[in-house]
Order: C-alpha cells, then sequence, then structure tokens
C-alpha cells in the first residue's frame, strides 16, 4: 500500500490518496480487480480507513478465500465546507476515478466498483452514488449525515430512478451517534422505504467514535465484496 498524489485541474491542490493493491497484484498480471473507494471522516486524513483495520482485515480475507482480491482508494477530504464550495466530489470523479482505470488493473464496469465512507465522508459517498449511478454498483452511509444540500434532490431522483437502476445500498449507525445525524439516517432510511428501495440497514450499538466503525469493518467489508 502506497500514499499517491494526482496534479489537480479542479481542486487548489493535488489529490492525495492511499491505493492498497491486493498481494497477488504483481504476480498475477494480466487479472483485473474491482475497486472500493472509501472516504475517511471530517478532522481525519485519508489513513482513518487504515487505522481502523480495513487493509488488514482486506488482507486476512483474501488470504483465507473469503472475499476475492480488490483494490483500495482512500482519497483525501482538505476542507470541511458543503459540496457547493468544496470540489472533492468532481475531482474523484472526474479526476481520480479515470486515473485509477488507466494506471491499474481494474474492471472498470459499474458493478465492480463500490464507494463509502463514515459521517461527513458518507455524505460524500452516498451523493456521488446518487449523482453517478452510472458509476457505482454498492454505496455503504456508515454515521450518515445526509448533506443538506441533497436533501431535496435525493426524493426527486428516487422518484425518477427505477430501484433497479441505483446502487445496492449500506447504512448503518451506533444508537448513541449524535442526535443531528441519527435523524438525517432515519430520514433517508425512511425515505428509501417508502419508495421501496431495497437496502441494508442497521441500528447498531455505539457512538460516533472510531471504535464503532473499528468494530464494523468486517460487515462493511463483506457488504462491498459480496457478489465480486
Amino acid at each position: 500500500m502506497t500514499e499517491q498524489f494526482l496534479d489537480s485541474e479542479i481542486l487548489p491542490q493535488r489529490i492525495e490518496y492511499y491505493i492498497y493493491l491486493p498481494p497477488c497484484y504483481e504476480q498475477q498480471i494480466e487479472q483485473r480487480y474491482p475497486v472500493l473507494y472509501m472516504i475517511h471522516g471530517q478532522s481525519y486524513r485519508h489513513d482513518q480507513w487504515i487505522n481502523l483495520g480495513l487493509i488488514d482485515q482486506a488482507d486476512a480475507w483474501i488470504a483465507d478465500g473469503t472475499i476475492s482480491p480488490l483494490i483500495i482508494v482512500m482519497p483525501r477530504d482538505r476542507v470541511w465546507t458543503p459540496p457547493s464550495e468544496d470540489l472533492f466530489g468532481e475531482g474523484v470523479v472526474e479526476e481520480l476515478i479515470p486515473n485509477i482505470d488507466a494506471t491499474y488493473r481494474t474492471l472498470d464496469d459499474r458493478e465492480y466498483r463500490a464507494i463509502g465512507g463514515l459521517s461527513r465522508g458518507a455524505a460524500w459517498a452516498m451523493r456521488l452514488a446518487f449523482l453517478h449511478m452510472d458509476l457505482f454498483g454498492a454505496v455503504g452511509g456508515h454515521s450518515l449525515p445526509i448533506f443538506w444540500e441533497d436533501a431535496p434532490r435525493i426524493p426527486r431522483i428516487l422518484e425518477e430512478t427505477a430501484p433497479e437502476a441505483l446502487p445496492r445500498i449500506y447504512i448503518d449507525i451506533g444508537d448513541r451517534d449524535r442526535q443531528e445525524i441519527m435523524e438525517s439516517t432515519l430520514w433517508f432510511v425512511d425515505l428509501l422505504a417508502s419508495h421501496d428501495v431495497p437496502h441494508e440497514w442497521h441500528l447498531f450499538v455505539g457512538y460516533h467514535e472510531e471504535a464503532y466503525w473499528a468494530e464494523h469493518v468486517p460487515d462493511y467489508l463483506a457488504f462491498y465484496t459480496s457478489g465480486w
């Protein structure tokens, strides 16, 4: 796993990201791999998912055959402003993803690309998955606060989109999370249910903290890789 940098014409600074390549990547030079994009939370950096144990879990499960090998990309969101002021999402979609597909042996079909995140990263993941359904076959929101800018548009998207065209959706939150985040998560879950959108929903025990997310890394990885 290495830290990489990508010059950006969209963002004021270059895109920083960690990339994990499976242990077999250099040996099986004809094989292509699905890609999971994972976004960190506010006030953290792009090594947060590494510190939570995601890479260790992937290594262990690939080694014992629980999951198929995959590539994991963890980009850095530098600022904490609303999406209309933070072009991080555009940088991911328009620059990072095409660069990853051009540089590494990826399976670049929608069904082999997933995106997820925790807290603010979850808001980004859900936003990008709903605005770019052609890119992502699965999305996960862990302790999810929907961006307030996205709240008016999501119902319209659901009304205009056949459920089978949506990505697979996973949502979870700790039962002792912050009230405003809990309300946002429950609003979104109820919205999906009211539109008969299939989704996986979990109310676990826990707070809005790294101990909670670390505990559920196996649940997250199992969801993203199912079907790969």
